[in-house]
């Protein structure tokens, strides 16, 4: 375990703890205030006390071994410099300490801070000894609960930093398992609704030189547009249950043009039409176009200003990457085949190339809402 402070900010508990500590030292101020022995002399010194004990009770969980040094300091200072000789333990001290030392014990740190926090419990003990009337028996009696307080904090960090470790072996052993229910139920699904795909593809075809089978040949292509799309589905929720997050879509743009904007690329993202439901694979599949015909332009089109667009022109969703760059590269390598084959998977269009006036377009099409299959581009 490291040495990390704990919570920021005190809880109810503390809070509690503090108002009982101070309440408990100011009624025992007034309430025991006298002149004869035993009795408490200075009952507002007294009640400051235990105020301040109060305040110092706050961050105990965040400082532990600071507020027991603290709160050491102050018995000291009544000790030593403020109360009588014949003063007693007074009640502030004496509950104060006990909860500090068994903070002090639960706190999870490292091997120094422990060995730092086990020098001022024997430290804030040393003190107490120091009290009038101390004797053998109110010695051992003192290290009974001071011990107790510290061993009782000792075992819930145990106790806590098992629980942890179990959670933490809980949550590896599920998220392997959600791993592995994910693979099968994609090679299991996805064998079978591969094999129905080519088989409707293969009967398409045997259908292509009849055109009185052309309402035939149309169902056939969305039954293998509906495949693919199964297909690309059960791939992308394996990867949701893999690694636990949510896929990226097109309400993420914004968050992919950041490092490009940081790296001086204007990037400026808009949106046509109505905006309507996406399915999450489409939805993907867009996102991807825009990602790599960003990445195309900031690597290769030395272009100062891109401009993303995002349309909805029914039945159909369109993304255009325009830039104002250089062609001369941005439409080769195999960045635009993967566009051109992530548009095709979903029955839409990809075209690229020079713009009149200069730059560069990267221009995509998929078909929205049960709009008949558009068959996929061969190339622009």
């Amino acid at each position: 375990m490291t040495g990390a402070p704990g919570p920021s900010r005190p809880s109810w508990l503390d809070a509690v703890l503090a108002l009982a500590v101070a309440g408990a030292g100011v009624v025992e101020a007034y309430g025991r205030a006298g002149a004869g022995p035993g009795q408490v002399h200075r009952p507002g010194l007294v009640a400051a006390g235990a105020l301040l004990a109060g305040a110092i009770l706050l961050p105990r969980r965040r400082f532990p071994v600071a507020t027991l040094a603290a709160l050491t300091a102050l018995s000291a200072l009544f000790r030593f410099a403020v109360l009588d000789d014949d003063y007693p333990l007074t009640a502030w001290q004496f509950y104060s300490n006990l909860i500090l030392v068994h903070t002090v014990g639960s706190a999870a740190s490292g091997r120094r801070a422990r060995a730092a926090g086990a020098a001022t419990v024997l430290a804030a003990y040393a003190l107490l000894q120091t009290l009038p009337g101390q004797d053998l028996a109110e010695g051992l009696i003192g290290a009974i609960f001071m011990g107790v307080a510290y061993g009782s904090g000792v075992l819930l960090r145990h106790q806590t930093e098992r629980t942890i470790r179990m959670a933490e072996r809980a949550a590896v052993a599920a998220a392997q398992e959600r791993t592995r229910i994910a693979r099968e139920l994609h090679d299991v699904i996805s064998h079978h609704v591969s094999l129905m795909t080519l088989q409707a593809g293969g009967v398409r075809m045997l259908l292509a030189g009849d055109p009185a089978r052309e309402r035939e040949r149309d169902l056939l292509h969305s039954v293998e547009r509906a495949g693919r799309e199964t297909v690309e589905e059960l791939r992308m929720l394996l990867g949701v249950l893999r690694d636990g997050r949510a896929p990226v879509g097109l309400d993420q743009l914004d968050r992919l043009a950041a490092p490009l904007r940081a790296a001086g690329l204007d990037v400026r993202i808009g949106t046509t039409g109505t905006p309507r439901p996406v399915p999450p694979a489409l939805g993907l599949a867009a996102y991807r176009v825009v990602q790599e015909a960003l990445t195309n332009t900031l690597k290769h089109a030395r272009a100062a200003t891109v401009e993303v667009t995002i349309g909805f022109p029914p039945p159909a969703l369109t993304v255009e990457v325009s830039d104002d760059g250089s062609a001369t590269v941005a439409g080769t390598g195999h960045g635009l085949a993967g566009m051109r084959e992530r548009a095709a998977l979903h029955g839409g269009t990809l075209h690229a190339g020079p713009r009149p006036g200069g730059g560069y377009t990267v221009a995509a099409t998929f078909p929205l809402g049960g709009a008949a299959a558009v068959p996929p581009a061969t190339g622009s």
